[in-house]
């Protein structure tokens, strides 16, 4: 598993006009994205004691948190994905699973789990049975994307998330959402072993720092 730096902003409007004019000039559009944005839809998983939550909210250095998730609304393109966190930096393990998979994994329907070939899928499974890790909340949201080839850069602003409350009902788009508490935008910027000095300019906003946010936690604001 790779790890990779990873900093984090919430900005305004004002930021977000600005980081894209800047971004334009210097890196690409998301080659995978039409127009350098998509719609992102993730639902999470979390314990009966809300570990994951609970362990971002206290700042624990090392954490990991598991999700579904697919783009624009496509079932025929979803993943299971495995986030890790070692103070500043990230690593992500995913796995490819039908939309049949994801109804009886959501469904309570294990039972096929134990023999798959998949390690990411073993792994949920023990961990649902071993901690009771259960789907907890869908987390809606508009993410716009740029890439920068020398230390295979990503930036990312984030913005329109939205809650599905208690809602688990993952491949239901017509699923009633809400937005999240102040509306936030989110830069998010990854890199591999050296931020280059183009894009650390292109990203740099005056008295801000980087600071701990969650989607999932944001989502959770309504219990």
């Amino acid at each position: 598993m790779d790890f990779r730096h990873e900093w984090k902003h919430e900005i305004d409007l004002s930021d977000l006009t600005a980081l894209r004019r800047r971004l334009r000039a210097a890196a690409r559009p998301d080659p995978h994205a039409p127009g350098g944005r998509y719609q992102i839809r993730s639902l999470y998983f979390d314990t009966p004691s809300d570990r994951a939550l609970r362990e971002k909210l206290d700042g624990v250095n090392r954490r990991e948190k598991f999700r579904i998730r697919t783009y624009n609304d496509d079932s025929s393109l979803i993943h299971l994905e495995k986030k890790s966190k070692l103070g500043g930096l990230c690593a992500k393990e995913s796995a490819a699973l039908t939309a049949e998979e994801v109804r009886l994994l959501i469904g309570g329907h294990w039972d096929w789990m134990p023999q798959d070939s998949r390690p990411l899928l073993q792994e949920l499974y023990t961990k649902m049975r071993t901690q009771r890790l259960r789907p907890k909340t869908i987390v809606d949201y508009t993410r716009e994307a740029y890439v920068y080839g020398p230390g295979n850069v990503r930036v990312t602003m984030d913005y329109g998330i939205r809650t599905g409350l208690g809602s688990t009902d993952f491949l239901d788009h017509g699923s009633v959402t809400i937005p999240v508490p102040g509306s936030p935008i989110i830069l998010e910027v990854k890199w591999d072993a050296f931020l280059p000095d183009t894009i650390r300019a292109a990203v740099a906003l005056e008295g801000r720092r980087t600071a701990p946010y969650s989607k999932y936690a944001a989502c959770r604001a309504y219990g």
